[in-house]
This record gives structure tokens, sequence and C-alpha cells, in this order.
């Protein structure tokens, strides 16, 4: 049988994750701006890395801004965030557009995006505790924000997950814990202080995000023992055909829900609410997604087993 090939992609696509795991409103706002700032740094000579930062300091600005109980004040707190998305999407699309994409590209984007929602969550519970809210709230704002980085890190799992099977050859950011403990132990505290900093921080990363899907790590590790990275063009099919529809829930546990969430409660006057809105729902849907998720990779688990046995 002849193989399918995929249509050519436009310059600006070149720059997608894929265009079935961005959400709406990353592909007819964020990504199209995202891209044009990505060619002004290309000019400028920015590096993505320089890029992720200026786009953390927008976000720990716009959480300051929320601190305030004034409208206006909040409103210019949006308009910080919104750019400090649109910051977080042009450090990947330049990194693409460069082809200068790495691991510790998306180390420290990882710490930018958690600086920026650090700063939303402690300044949110400052203004309640401000008003003389109870600090229980610190308990609430605590257990949302424990939420918000388990939901994150199993997204971001799945996704490059996804990225791998059904984009096949798209391996970057596959990475196991066994292969980075491994890495980390090479390097020294005393001669690269930084890179083994950021290395520990994602080596946790990566154990959180297996921990919270074992059959998909199993998936992911026989997968890459049979193949060799090179997925059998039935198996990306059939993963593709498995997992794409749960895509469209996966991405309301990504940044532009919560951002937009926030800001309908912050034009209301009752923020707190969203830190309700990380607990119940959200923690809802997120096991919702595990159980499935973790189903469907044991049936295909199966398949790839059989296929070995068979072989």
């Amino acid at each position: 049988m002849v193989e399918q090939k995929e249509p050519p992609c436009s310059r600006i696509e070149a720059t997608y994750k894929a265009r079935e795991v961005e959400g709406v409103l990353d592909l007819y706002f964020f990504r199209p701006i995202g891209f044009r700032l990505a060619q002004l740094f290309e000019r400028l000579k920015m590096t993505p890395a320089s890029v992720t930062w200026l786009a953390g300091l927008f976000g720990v600005v716009a959480g300051h801004l929320y601190y305030y109980r004034d409208l206006r004040i909040n409103i210019v707190g949006m308009a910080f965030h919104v750019c400090a998305n649109a910051l977080d999407n042009a450090d990947g699309q330049l990194a693409r557009l460069t082809h200068r994409e790495s691991r510790e590209g998306r180390i420290i984007d990882s710490i930018a995006d958690h600086l920026g929602f650090l700063s939303i969550y402690v300044h949110l519970t400052l203004r309640y505790l401000a008003e003389g809210s109870s600090p229980a709230i610190c308990l609430l704002a605590l257990a949302a924000g424990i939420s918000h980085a388990l939901q994150g890190a199993a997204a971001d799992y799945y996704r490059s997950t996804y990225l791998y099977f059904a984009n096949n050859g798209a391996q970057i950011g596959l990475d196991s814990a066994s292969a980075l403990r491994s890495d980390y132990q090479k390097l020294s505290w005393r001669s690269e202080p930084w890179n083994k900093f950021l290395l520990a921080l994602y080596l946790n990363f990566t154990r959180q995000q297996e921990m919270l899907a074992p059959h998909l790590k199993k998936l992911r590790d026989t997968t890459s023992e049979l193949f060799h990275g090179e997925i059998p063009n039935w198996l990306r099919t059939r993963y593709r055909n498995l997992v794409s529809p749960t895509f469209r829930w996966w991405r309301l546990l990504m940044t532009n829900t919560r951002m937009l969430v926030l800001f309908a409660l912050l034009f209301i006057g009752q923020p707190i609410y969203y830190f309700w809105f990380e607990f119940i729902p959200l923690n809802l849907l997120f096991v919702y997604l595990i159980i499935r998720q973790e189903n469907m990779s044991e049936s295909l688990l199966e398949v790839a087993v059989k296929w070995r046995d068979a072989a």
C-alpha cells in the first residue's frame, strides 16, 4: 500500500506543535500573534529563552495587578496576562522557526509558566487576606495550586506523547525519568550548577507525569523498545483515532480556559471562585480524563504486545 503523504504546511503552521492539539483561541488568536512576534524576535536576534523569561515577567506583573480590588487595575492585569500568553506562544514558535528547540528551553518555559500562575495564586490570596478573609483561604489556594500543577503536568505528558505517536519522528519532549536521572547524575553542582538545577526540576516534573499515567508510560517504553522511534502506520492511525477526540477536553485543563474564567470572575469582583473552579470541576474532569486515557493506553499496549508476539 502506498503511504499517503501529508500536504505541505504553511510557514506559520510549521511553528505549531500540531493543529489538533491547539485550542481554538490559540489557532485564531495567540498563534497568529505569536508568529508575528517570533518573526520580530528573529530579526532582533533574540533567543527563545529570553522571550520565555519576558513572558514570565508579564505573567508575574499580571498576578500582582490582580491583588487590587479595582477593576481598572485588574483590566491592566488582564492585558499583561494576554501579553504573557502571546509571548508564551511566541517563544516556542521562535524555537521551531529557528530550529532551536531544546530540552533546556522546555524546562525554562515550564518555570516561567509556573512563576506567572504562582504570582496569580499568591496575589489573589493576599487580596482576600487583606480584606479580612479567614486564613483558610490559604489552604484553598494551596489545594487549587497543587491541582493546577498536576493537571498541567498530565496535559503536557499526553500532548507530547500524542505528538510522538501521531506525528512520527516528533520525539522532542519525549523524555523518561530513568534517562533524565542518568543525565542528572553526570552533571556536577560545582561546574554546572544551573544546568543541574534545571534538570533536577525537570526530573521531578517527569516523575510526576509518569506516576499519574503508569499505563501510558509503559506504552511509551514498550513501543520505543519495539519500534525504536519509527512508529508503524497502523499504530499511528489507531492511536490518533482513539486519542484525538479527547483533546477537546484536555484543552479545558490548559491555560486559556483558566485565563478566561479568571477574567470573568475579576469582572464580577469574585476571583475567589477561581480557586473553587480549579479545585472541583477541573479536578473532576482531570480524574475522568486520566481514567479514560489509561484505559486507552492499556488497550493499545495489548495490541503492541500481540504484534510483538506474532512477529
